[in-house]
């Protein structure tokens, strides 16, 4: 599969239909592997990671889940469709940064991508729409099993596996969940969820993981312990709190609803209105303002079919997608025009917020897909 083919449709995991996909915009599992015996990429000499890189491709491009698969090295990719592919959250920022002896192995539904020689041999991940903690840990799990059969990975009977990073040691897993919490950010509540999750040994981070901002309200929440506890035993821990997270931001939700609706719909007003009339606009002023019109969809103020339209825009408007689609070297400013004039012309076809709705109530739950 071609570049192009893989960016012409969005990612199956950006399809809005999973199970809480209201608030829970993804769940990803990623494991770190290393071959025993050889150097980790970041002390291996360039003749060995060439090395490294020639002996793991194959394997991985050999997955039955990678039938038709987009793979590439890493100096095939141009900067721009690396960026891409962060703003995707395919690869890692890291590894967007490596040339020549890493690549990224992906499946056509982009719920599968396996990155070679980035921080370790072997970064693997699995991103689900929506609350599937356990559905994502399945698949990887599956196709860590897979390798391992044909493979030695660097695993120490006291420690686990080992890897590039001392706080990846054990498991090598990090579980996270995107998070979409407009309504504790307006209800001012954000602070004390994620001072209560950073107290229990878990993580919030901004939208493109560790160091980077919450744009748009949105948050993910991972594990930070990896050594000492089962697989299993973190992704329940993990699930767990997302729970309590979802119920609280559904009841922020309800609160705003009943006690402070004109804030509310001011916002949503607000964001419709300006992104219906503005012709330049930043990525992190779209991205916040595209959020309240997405929680306006959870609210019922907009139509339900307007939910995969505005999800779109979230992946749309980023930097590198909109170079990518203009086939032309945009300026910032340049580039705040475009995004401006996506969004104006894909709001044309949705009507004004109705704001005499209110979304009747709460979705159902389903606790099994974890």
């Amino acid at each position: 599969m071609k570049f192009s083919g893989l960016i012409a449709n969005p990612g199956e995991w950006m399809r809005a239909d999973g199970p809480h996909h209201d608030i829970v915009i993804s769940s990803r599992v990623r494991l770190a592997r290393n071959l025993s015996d050889l150097s980790f990429p970041g002390w291996a000499k360039k003749p060995e990671r060439i090395a490294i890189l020639e002996q793991l491709k194959p394997q991985v491009e050999a997955l039955p889940e990678m039938d038709d698969a987009f793979s590439e090295y890493l100096q095939d990719l141009s900067a721009l469709e690396k960026q891409v592919l962060v703003e995707r959250h395919l690869i890692s920022r890291e590894h967007a940064a490596k040339g020549m002896g890493s690549a990224v192995v992906m499946n056509r539904q982009q719920t599968l991508s396996i990155m070679i020689n980035e921080e370790d041999h072997l970064r693997m991940q699995a991103i689900r729409c929506g609350f599937q903690l356990k559905n994502a840990y399945k698949l990887i799990n599956k196709v860590d099993n897979a390798l391992e059969n044909t493979l030695e990975f660097a695993y120490n009977p006291q420690l686990g596996y080992l890897t590039a990073c001392p706080t990846n040691v054990g498991t090598g897993m990090r579980a996270s969940a995107m998070l979409h919490l407009p309504a504790l950010v307006l209800d001012e509540n954000i602070n004390k969820v994620i001072q209560a999750v950073n107290k229990i040994g878990l993580a919030v981070r901004g939208l493109y993981g560790e160091g980077t901002e919450a744009m748009g309200n949105l948050f993910q929440v991972s594990n930070q312990t990896t050594l000492g506890e089962k697989e299993e035993d973190i992704i329940n821990r993990l699930g767990k709190v997302i729970e309590q997270i979802i119920e609280h931001e559904r009841t922020a939700r309800e609160n705003l609803l009943q006690k402070k609706r004109t804030v509310l719909i001011d916002q949503v007003g607000r964001a419709y209105g300006i992104l219906s009339h503005a012709y330049s606009m930043n990525s992190k002023e779209a991205l916040n303002f595209l959020s309240f019109v997405r929680l306006g969809v959870d609210l019922g103020f907009f139509p339900a079919d307007f939910r995969l339209p505005a999800d779109e825009l979230f992946i749309e408007t980023q930097p590198a997608h909109l170079q990518k689609s203009s086939q032309q070297k945009l300026s910032a400013e340049e580039r705040d025009a475009l995004r401006a004039e996506i969004v104006r012309a894909k709001l044309r076809h949705f009507p004004a917020p109705d704001f005499e709705k209110v979304a009747g109530g709460k979705p159902e739950q389903d606790d099994t897909a974890q």
